[in-house]
């Protein structure tokens, strides 16, 4: 019964496109959450003695510790959808003041993908991007909340360059999100001492064309992706940071150099996905809308530094005179009533 019922709740949030499923405890109840599209939505209220069950049972697959409710713990393993498809499950507990766990299982699903146009507001946004990402040297940087779309921008990019020329493109990942088999991918595993600042290492020996590193996280990755891009690779890399001007001070926490900067970055994008104005539901399309497809339900929004604007910056380090801010794409996108009042007063704060 504990199986079905958790087996259950991972194929539900997946008819969903569910990115997390939250256990959240009460006193003598669990209420069960999926976030959809960044929001979370209220699913469904357990008892707290099947919550416990289907909590330890998670931890079981994912080879946590089940008897240990009190420190938090991690844990990840893949679940079958079909013969053909798994998903990954990245799993985190963490215990309430009144000694019960709560639960987060993380859904990453593993799809082929497949050429489409890029769901955005502004198409001019990512013929730039495109520009961008058709240079032979440099670093790019892309940033944004997670489940933002930037690995899914970037795949579109480089596939759609590699339908025109012949490259050798070689990604890092932890994990592999997106199967393309035209890439070299690779993926971190921290257990074994398989880490990104050691693919990229071993990856410039193979002399590709396009490195994406799926984030840079410390200092060492953040050297050798400065390192690819100065010796004539085109290095592409996300990394977490509020806007592009983020970036920028987020690589100089990680000992990168205005100098050296100057002489590898050639762009910094930063990417939200913000929820469509549907005039059926009068508001942001939700969830049951079927005028709407599903995979339609946000589009994403860019704030791109480059060219002239980023000699400016990196030179003083002040925003640039008549630079297009993210906020600024958000009033635009609120004006042309792409997207409703509510979601402009959410996103422009962030």
């Amino acid at each position: 019964m504990i199986e079905e019922i958790s087996k259950s709740l991972i194929n539900e949030a997946i008819d969903l496109l569910a990115s997390d499923i939250h256990f959240m405890p009460n006193i003598d109840s669990y209420h069960v959450f999926f976030r959809i599209n960044g929001q979370l939505h209220y699913h469904k209220k357990i008892p707290l003695s099947l919550g416990r069950k289907i909590i330890a049972h998670y931890k079981f697959l994912a080879n946590m510790d089940v008897g240990e409710k009190r420190r938090p713990q991690s844990g990840a393993c893949q679940f079958k959808i079909t013969e053909e498809q798994m998903v990954e499950l990245r799993l985190s507990t963490i215990t309430n003041v009144n000694l019960i766990e709560s639960l987060v299982v993380r859904v990453i699903f593993s799809k082929v993908h497949k050429s489409q146009q890029i769901n955005t507001y502004f198409p001019n946004q990512i013929n730039l991007i495109r520009k961008l990402i058709r240079s032979k040297s440099g670093m790019i940087l892309i940033s944004g909340p997670v489940n933002s779309g930037k690995t899914t921008t970037i795949y579109q990019l480089l596939r759609e360059r590699m339908n025109d020329e012949k490259l050798q493109i070689i990604t890092m990942e932890d994990p592999v999100e997106i199967k393309e088999p035209s890439f070299l991918q690779t993926q971190v595993n921290e257990k074994i001492g398989i880490s990104y600042d050691l693919l990229i290492k071993s990856s410039l020996r193979h002399h590709p064309d396009i490195l994406f590193i799926g984030e840079i996280r410390d200092e060492e990755t953040a050297r050798m992706t400065l390192r690819g891009a100065l010796t004539g690779h085109l290095m592409i890399a996300t990394i977490h940071a509020k806007d592009t001007f983020g970036v920028i001070a987020r690589l100089k926490e990680l000992t990168i150099s205005q100098q050296q900067l100057k002489q590898s970055l050639i762009g910094v994008i930063s990417q939200r996905l913000v929820p469509r104005f549907c005039p059926l539901c009068k508001s942001s399309v939700q969830l049951s809308c079927n005028h709407i497809p599903k995979e339609f339900h946000r589009a994403a929004l860019f704030e791109i530094l480059y060219g002239q604007h980023l000699k400016e910056y990196l030179n003083h380090f002040d925003l640039p005179l008549n630079f297009f801010t993210l906020n600024q794409q958000l009033r635009k996108a609120w004006a042309y009533g792409y997207i409703h009042k509510k979601e402009y007063d959410h996103f422009e704060v962030l």
